[in-house]
């Protein structure tokens, strides 16, 4: 079989400085060598590629993804119920393809309707759609009259949308179970209010047995979970509940922090929609605004800490809601940089090494290594001391997933 060498890459591989004048060996969809010389048995059947110290870097991995959003906000229906649903497998299909040709190999959902995400997922893997490595997320549970359950009740509609309702550890211990059949492999959880969603962030929508019963149903089943969780309490709780991935965190301080790192908690700060709804025109007439644009410089404040103590911080946010389109993924790479004062290179790390840890595949993605699946990037510029690069697809010179070129701009 013909082999694929990259030849004088600046490599940016995970946890490791940069690298230059690195030669890198692919042989079908793994990484074979690593190292500063080509190999001495080299073929007129190989393609080799001289990089001229053009950075490659692993694969993104984005870690709150919704993939059936688009434009959400903008139609006045229960959440989830916007669209049929094969109106809303092809936005799915769409979103994707998109995230791909973005640079983003992996993505983790984090909430859709009608079981979308276990179908593109199937679809992807079969070969049918173009998309990254893909974990499903499912319906998003609570308890009847949390803050997306909002289908009014007069309609008697039994369609649940996006939001499933449970009352008790054992309907939660169901509802899980159906969602693993459905093809689910992360669970997500309205826990408390905030965050964006219509109801205070002190406000519990679930018990700590629900709580519990969700984890331990899911983990039986090798799923698992996730929580819209903001205020400190509920954080705590959930940590100690073994909730996987904590979404948005507002509230974590030096506490949560501490407990994080011992339970190895995934954090997803998804801090890009606020950002952005703040920096458009106009937008300090919104009677949130303040409320909102304090939170948010209080989690850049936090971040650094959580960020130096060894929190599994990951990207990702609610792409597709209104002024948060999909495709701008990258773009929340360089909010952390430039707001929080996060280092390039760790930041990076999140995108790739920890996405990967929460993939459950941190032995074949997410790193440049022997033995590691090829989920490559070639970049146009050195995302280490410029992110922003990442944001201009035209300076994605190629994309691979598994040795496979998604995109191929290189010179032959």
């Amino acid at each position: 079989m013909a082999r694929l060498v990259f030849k004088n890459a600046n490599l940016l591989d995970g946890d490791n400085p940069a690298r230059c004048g690195q030669t890198v060996v692919i042989d079908g969809e793994r990484i074979v060598a690593v190292g500063e010389r080509a190999p001495d048995d080299l073929t007129r059947q190989d393609r080799v590629v001289e990089l001229d110290g053009k950075t490659l870097m692993p694969g993104m991995i984005t870690c709150h993804y919704h993939s059936t959003y688009r434009d959400l906000g903008a139609v006045r229906a229960p959440y989830g119920l916007e669209h049929p649903p094969a109106y809303q497998a092809l936005i799915a299909a769409q979103n994707l393809g998109l995230a791909l040709q973005c640079g983003f190999t992996g993505a983790v959902g984090a909430g859709c309707s009608n079981d979308i995400d276990a179908s593109v997922k199937r679809a992807i893997d079969d070969g049918l759609i173009p998309g990254p490595r893909f974990v499903p997320s499912g319906r998003e549970l609570s308890t009847t009259g949390h803050a997306n359950d909002s289908t009014p009740w007069y309609w008697q509609v039994t369609e649940w949308g996006a939001a499933r309702c449970c009352d008790g550890p054992e309907e939660f211990r169901a509802a899980v179970r159906d969602e693993i059949k459905r093809g689910a492999e992360m669970i997500k959880l309205f826990v408390t209010g905030g965050h964006g969603v219509l109801a205070p962030k002190d406000r519990f929508e679930m018990t700590r047995a629900e709580v519990d019963a969700v984890v331990q149903s899911a983990h039986a089943r090798n799923a698992r979970v996730r929580g819209h969780i903001v205020n400190k309490a509920a954080i705590l709780m959930a940590i100690d509940a073994g909730v996987d991935v904590i979404d948005h965190a507002d509230d974590m301080d030096d506490e949560c922090i501490e407990r994080m790192v011992r339970a190895g908690s995934f954090v997803a700060p998804s801090c890009y929609l606020a950002t952005s709804i703040l920096e458009q025109p106009g937008s300090d007439r919104l009677g949130f605004a303040s409320s909102m644009r304090a939170e948010l410089e209080r989690t850049f404040e936090v971040l650094p800490k959580a960020n130096a103590a060894g929190v599994k911080l990951v990207v990702g946010d609610d792409y597709g809601a209104l002024g948060c389109p999909h495709g701008r993924y990258a773009t929340e790479l360089e909010v952390y940089v430039r707001d929080a004062g996060i280092a390039p290179l760790d930041v990076l790390r999140w995108a790739t090494v920890h996405g990967a840890e929460l993939m459950g595949r941190a032995d074949e993605l997410g790193r440049i290594a022997p033995g590691y699946l090829a989920d490559l990037l070639v970049v146009d510029g050195d995302p280490a001391t410029d992110i922003t690069v990442l944001q201009d697809r035209d300076r994605l010179l190629a994309i691979l997933k598994g040795g496979s070129f998604a995109k191929d701009a290189l010179a032959a």
